[in-house]
């Protein structure tokens, strides 16, 4: 997975598949709010199957694996 510069992440999935998943419309949003640093954002890293930060907010994985615009 990377981190860009607009807060999207581009992930490898184990299918072989790989997306985009924009977390612009969660910053907004309790624990997320902290992500709108992008040193914090770019923290993020896997984490049980899903994605994980620093400051331990994380997401569904079936989240970011449906509302990821596939490539």
């Amino acid at each position: 997975m990377k981190p860009a510069k607009d807060y999207t992440l581009h992930i490898w999935f184990k299918n072989g598949e790989e997306g985009l998943f924009d977390m612009k419309p969660y910053l907004d949003r309790g624990i997320f709010r902290d992500l709108k640093d992008e040193k914090k954002f770019r923290t993020v890293h896997p984490f049980l199957g899903t994605i994980q930060w620093d400051n331990e907010a994380d997401l569904c994985p079936d989240t970011v694996y449906l509302d990821s615009v596939k490539i």
